[in-house]
This record gives structure tokens, C-alpha cells and sequence, in this order.
């Protein structure tokens, strides 16, 4: 028997004054991956993290962490999840060595000489005031606190938002470090896809309300590519299922094709140039403009079902 999936969204609805914000979301984070949660701003993102965690509740559906209903988390289930927000909630007016301090006397499970060393690498100064941190430096910190306590699950909701390339690849490599070999289930929404493809393990895309994408970085890369179509005069290509895009140029179209094979070749008349792989970026944006069903969902339903 599979394990328990540690994060569960079951046909989650969620509206704010009558505008619905989730339609049905159905999601399911396997053990020890890290799964990226990706979307336009007001696409859903962070209200599914809200409920996730218990601060609001679904108008139908359910979410699970760690086996448990969102809305029935206790103390000591909240003790073992993880979270780092886009504003790094931390206690300003202490200094960082203050924070680890706090957490190690609150915290049974926090791992002191874990979070010392992470310091040490990121050279941050014991010393400094939280009000004084960079933003970077408030993320690195905010990471810190959240992984030094052992969680067995983690939850960031765009916590490098807002960081410069620099600040952000420390701050990726300080996650990735702190992950290894811990075999935390990791959901991470951000809007950087570079920083996404870096570390995902899996990628859903959520657009307005639904969930369009949910795969495996490994199946993206092998079933998404990207071809230059120089077309029949008089019109765009075919409607065929492969076909999740076609972008007008001027002597043809681009387009973004799913499990393309030889009968799609055929169709389309041998008039397409070799393939080349899709960035999480080129599908980001492809998906996410205009209406968009469910076109990369999981691979089978024992998949599904894990």
C-alpha cells in the first residue's frame, strides 16, 4: 500500500463575496516530494494555502495535513508543519540569535545546531536586530526557523518574492541544503518558474480556480515541446488534442504541442521544424491565458490515487 499523502485538497470550493476563487481542487502532495503550486496572481494560490493550514474554511470540499482535517489541527499537529511566508513573519524587535533562543525553549523538536550552521553559511549576524535584516536576509532566517524544527511537512508561499536573483539562488541553495535527506513533503508557490524547475519534484498549475497541470517535472520535459509549424496557406493548423497552442507568425505558427507522435506529423503535413524542450515558463504562460482545461493531469489513477 502507497503512503498516505501528507497534504490532500478533495474538490475543495472556496468563494469571497459570491465570486468563486476555487472550483473542485483536487491536489495530493506525495512523501518527500517537493511539489510546486503555481498560478497567476488571484488564481487561487495562497486562499488554498490558507485553508491548508486552517486559517479559513472550504464552502465544500475538505483539505488534510498529515492525515488530519485543516479545520481540526491541534497545537501539537501545528508542531509538526512548517510555514514561511511572502512577509517572513518573524518576531522584529529580536535580535536572530534571540529567534533561535525562543524557538529552541518552544519548540521540543527544534534542531539548535542545524539552524547555528545554516547561520554560519548564510552569514547572518547573531547579533542584528530582525528590523534590520534585508529582505533576503529575513527569508533566510524565516527558512531557518522553519526547518530547523523538524517538520514533517513544509509549506512556502512565495517566500523569495520580492528577493534580487542573488539573495534568491542563496536562498535556494540554503532550502535545498536543509531539505537533503530529511524527506519533507514540500509545497512551494512562487512566481520565480526558474527557481520552480530548479527544485520541483512535481508541478500543478492552478488557473482560475481549476487545476490545469499536475506532473511530474520529468513527465513535462518528456511529453511538452515546442516546433515551428510553417502551415497550409489559407489557415491556422488543425484542432487536434496535441495541440495546446499555436502562436501566428509571419510565414507560419509556433506551436506548443502535448505527446506529439506520428499521426500528428502526418496531419499536419511534415511542415514542422525538430522539437525543442518546453521551459516552465513557455507552458506557464501558454496555459494560462484564456480558458484552459485539465490538459497534463496525473499520469494514471493509481498515480491519482497515491
Amino acid at each position: 500500500m502507497s503512503p498516505q499523502s501528507p497534504i490532500v485538497f478533495e474538490n475543495v470550493h472556496r468563494h469571497f463575496d459570491g465570486r468563486p476563487i476555487l472550483r473542485g481542487l483536487d491536489l495530493r502532495v506525495r512523501p518527500g516530494e517537493i511539489h510546486a503550486f503555481l498560478g497567476r496572481n488571484g488564481s487561487g494560490k495562497t486562499t488554498a494555502m490558507r485553508l491548508l493550514l486552517g486559517f479559513l474554511q472550504p464552502h465544500a470540499g475538505r483539505t488534510t495535513i498529515l492525515g488530519v482535517d485543516s479545520r481540526q489541527l491541534s497545537a501539537a499537529e501545528r508542531g509538526r508543519i512548517g510555514y514561511v511566508s511572502e512577509d517572513h513573519r518573524l518576531y522584529w524587535h529580536m535580535r536572530t540569535t534571540q529567534v533561535l533562543d525562543f524557538e529552541t525553549a518552544t519548540r521540543p523538536s527544534f534542531d539548535r545546531a542545524l539552524a547555528d550552521e545554516a547561520m554560519r553559511r548564510c552569514n547572518l549576524d547573531p547579533r542584528a536586530l530582525v528590523v534590520r535584516l534585508s529582505r533576503g536576509q529575513r527569508a533566510q532566517l524565516a527558512l531557518i526557523v522553519a526547518v530547523a524544527s523538524r517538520p514533517e511537512v513544509l509549506v512556502c508561499d512565495d517566500p523569495g518574492l520580492g528577493l534580487d536573483p542573488v539573495m534568491r539562488r542563496a536562498f535556494l541553495d540554503v532550502l535545498i541544503d536543509m531539505l537533503a535527506g530529511q524527506g519533507i513533503s514540500v509545497l512551494y508557490s512562487s512566481h520565480i518558474l526558474q527557481d520552480v524547475e530548479r527544485i520541483a519534484d512535481r508541478v500543478s498549475i492552478l488557473h482560475e480556480g481549476r487545476l490545469i497541470v499536475d506532473v511530474t517535472m520529468d513527465d513535462l520535459k518528456r511529453r511538452v515541446c515546442k516546433r515551428f509549424w510553417k502551415g497550409f496557406e489559407g489557415g491556422p493548423p488543425p484542432t487536434h488534442s496535441s495541440i495546446l497552442r499555436a502562436e501566428k507568425r509571419s510565414d507560419g505558427y509556433d506551436l506548443t504541442l502535448l505527446d506529439a507522435d506520428q499521426a500528428l506529423e502526418d496531419l499536419l503535413g511534415g511542415r514542422l521544424s525538430p522539437p525543442t524542450p518546453a521551459s516552465l515558463d513557455d507552458l506557464f504562460l501558454d496555459l494560462t491565458r484564456g480558458n484552459t482545461t485539465r490538459i497534463l493531469p496525473a499520469a494514471n489513477a493509481k498515480e491519482q490515487a497515491a
